[in-house]
């Protein structure tokens, strides 16, 4: 029992020091300075996302339901577009990052975007909510602001860190995770599991930047979520799912709205 007990320990250990850590991003105007933990790197995360969106996309057209509405195709692109000029205040990469932008029609109230910039709204997060252009910026900017924390790649990592302590998957041997594993990590974190209210914070914190700087009223933020919470009281849109509502998340963006009012009040609005 004493040699087991030693040997997780040397597992854990090697995890341990396989880890970097990082702040992903500028603290911007609303201040993320939080520190994170990787044991899966960018590249493979972001890698994993392309292979899952794609296939995403693949399954959605056999079905007929990928890009069928052009004006709200449109639509969805400008907000997301005038976004993804506003993220290099965050990481100076991620204005390169080959950004993908798609709407799939299908009745649920949801949207996502998977680490690297893949973008996919749902149809009946519009048809449904009716969100004004700031509104659906709110959405969009907060989901951008989690694949610039790359809050995927912290999740996929804790959970990596979990199987190499459970299993003794070759941490000390330095083995890396497949390609497949860290593919079906990555679309589990997006489809299923709700992020930590640490993680929800900075998107919503980030997300209202976003927004501002792109010229969109933040005060849509609040009235975007308050929307959100009201959908379906009985059961709650999917989208809530993994991105919990309350009172006090309101109550944070209304604070947050001081401090990026002067840049929305500085961008070049159309």
């Amino acid at each position: 029992m004493k040699n087991w007990t030693r040997a997780f320990a040397l597992l854990a250990a090697a995890a341990l020091g396989a880890c970097t850590t990082v702040n992903t991003t500028a603290p911007g105007a609303v201040g993320i300075v939080r520190e994170q933990s990787f044991l899966v790197s960018a590249e493979a995360v972001q890698n994993a996302a392309g292979q899952s969106y794609a296939k995403t996309l693949t399954d959605g057209r056999a079905k007929g339901v990928v890009n069928n509405k052009p004006v709200m195709l449109a639509r969805v692109q400008t907000v997301s577009r005038r976004l993804i000029a506003q993220v290099g205040a965050f990481r100076p990469d991620a204005p390169s990052w080959n950004w993908e932008i798609n709407v799939m029609d299908t009745p649920e109230i949801n949207a996502w975007c998977m680490a690297g910039g893949k973008i996919m709204v749902y149809s009946g997060l519009i048809d449904k909510l009716q969100p004004s252009d700031a509104e659906l910026a709110a959405l969009l900017g907060h989901e951008i602001a989690h694949a610039l924390r790359e809050h995927t790649r912290e999740a996929v990592s804790r959970s990596v860190g979990q199987q190499l302590v459970l299993t003794g998957l070759a941490a000390a041997t330095g083995a890396s995770q497949s390609t497949v594993q860290i593919a079906n990590a990555v679309a589990q974190v997006t489809y299923s599991l709700p992020h930590g209210r640490e993680q929800e914070t900075e998107a919503d914190r980030m997300g209202l930047e976003l927004m501002a700087r792109a010229g969109y009223e933040p005060r849509a933020a609040v009235t975007f979520f308050q929307k959100l919470a009201r959908a379906s009281p009985s059961k709650g849109p999917s989208w809530l799912s993994t991105h919990p509502q309350s009172e006090a998340r309101a109550a944070d963006l209304q604070a947050y709205i001081a401090r990026v009012e002067p840049l929305y009040k500085a961008s070049a609005k159309p």
